[in-house]
């Protein structure tokens, strides 16, 4: 795939994955992990992008101890969730046009 298309995938993969609720780094990989894999050096800076974008609000829970950082969806992160739908619609007419010259 496409390293700009993997990386628009990815970043609203990891917005889907908050649309339920908040999480914290290692659950988002876990819940993501059914459908694509995604490891912690590729998630962090997809979050800090995301996060300087508006797309999350970050704030630090403690933990056993110590500061676990949770991230939530913004409502701009829903936006781009949308517009990422729509955009997608357009590459799989894209697809169905290209296929057509295999047949």
């Amino acid at each position: 795939m496409d390293s700009q298309l993997r990386r628009g995938v990815l970043d609203v993969c990891v917005l889907r994955s908050l649309c339920d609720g908040d999480s914290y780094g290692y659950q988002i990989i876990k819940d993501i992990s059914p459908y694509l894999t995604l490891s912690e050096s590729t998630l962090y800076p997809i979050l800090k992008r995301l996060e300087a974008m508006g797309c999350l609000r970050v704030y630090s829970v403690e933990h056993s101890g110590r500061l676990r950082k949770y991230y939530g969806i913004t409502e701009t992160g829903r936006e781009r969730i949308k517009e990422f739908l729509t955009e997608w619609e357009e590459i799989m007419r894209a697809y169905a046009y290209i296929k057509e010259a295999e047949r």
